[in-house]
């Protein structure tokens, strides 16, 4: 087995990428209104409540969209608070339990302006509340995607309390799969589309298609590399994909592998990543000026959520407390255990 390591060099995610950091000048304003919002469901024990404000999701929603309205950026704020909720209340729960708070999102996502039946978990009205006032400002085809794009994002979650039921260790193969789905970029990417009419024959050509999923690892694997530290410390280690390259290498019995080689290997994987990006989005067909136009800024609105994703991490208190501006400057990370347990 590798030595155990105390502490890992993390690599530079936004060298050679060229989506600079913008925040959305409506930030401040529309953060506050959407967080008020959110706790005013009282969704959240103390000490999630504590969580919940250190991970200040309108910051990711305005970076991510800081080209968007105002209302837009609200409907994003909302979204990212909200799929808190969802992840807090499903989190530990058993595959059955979570499928009844998925079907009741889906509900109330598919019928937005129905009362909810008395008794039913906040899950209804968050998502009812958050989708009956995004519908307001969404282009039909941004909505009917949003819809079947959530439906995807939480059975995928279901899977994953599936997984976790049955203590199943998924292959990197299998697990990038599913995390495609849970990582929640999908619906996300829709806010994009909100104030657009792309047509579907382009939104699902498959170089567009392809545009979408390099984003996606992008961002799963920044997620994975950020997040680590803390699931490793938890014992949480099923869904991260730094373990599950180092578990890879155990059962191959790879003797030269440590947490810094994984590192290191996602890393490469996510360079691989952006240049295939940067390269295939140059190659993209073209249709009408209009579709075009579109078109590019939904491309280059992918591009700044990988870049959100990556200054948020640092930002906000998420994933390495008030220590995130220091660390990325250095990129050197300390390992909150003594060994890489997993």
């Amino acid at each position: 087995m590798p030595s155990p390591i105390t502490t890992v060099r993390l690599p530079d995610l936004l060298e050679g990428w060229p989506f600079e950091r913008k925040i959305n000048p409506h930030s401040e304003e529309v953060a506050a209104e959407s967080t008020q919002w959110i706790e005013a469901h009282e969704p959240f024990d103390e000490r999630y409540l504590a969580v919940f404000r250190k991970c200040n999701f309108g910051l990711i929603a305005s970076l991510a969209y800081p080209n968007a309205s105002r209302d837009i950026l609200r409907t994003g704020c909302d979204l990212m608070n909200a799929f808190f909720v969802f992840d807090d209340i499903s989190d530990g729960q058993c595959s059955a339990d979570v499928r009844k708070g998925a079907d009741i999102i889906m509900d109330a996502l598919r019928n937005p302006y129905d009362p909810r039946p008395q008794g039913e978990s906040i899950l209804g009205d968050v998502f009812q509340t958050f989708w009956s006032r995004a519908l307001i400002y969404s282009s039909r085809s941004a909505a009917h995607r949003f819809i079947n794009h959530f439906q995807d994002y939480v059975d995928a979650v279901v899977e994953q309390a599936i997984d976790r039921e049955h203590n199943r260790i998924r292959s990197v193969e299998d697990y990038l799969t599913l995390r495609r789905h849970t990582i929640g970029c999908l619906p996300s990417f829709n806010v994009l589309q909100m104030n657009m009419d792309l047509p579907d024959f382009v939104v699902t050509h498959p170089q567009v298609l392809n545009l979408v999923t390099i984003a996606t690892d992008m961002i799963i694997l920044a997620n994975d590399l950020y997040s680590y530290n803390i699931e490793q410390y938890r014992g949480d280690e099923a869904h991260n994909m730094v373990c599950k390259l180092y578990m890879v290498a155990v059962i191959m019995k790879s003797h030269d592998l440590n947490v810094q080689d994984a590192v290191d290997h996602i890393g490469e994987q996510y360079r691989q990543l952006r240049d295939r990006f940067l390269t295939d989005r140059e190659t993209l067909p073209s249709w009408s000026e209009d579709v075009n136009r579109e078109l590019k800024e939904y491309i280059e609105g992918l591009g700044n959520w990988v870049t959100a994703n990556v200054e948020w991490s640092f930002e906000s208190e998420r994933y390495f407390g008030k220590d995130g501006p220091e660390i990325r400057q250095h990129r050197n990370l300390a390992l909150l255990s003594q060994e890489f347990r997993c």
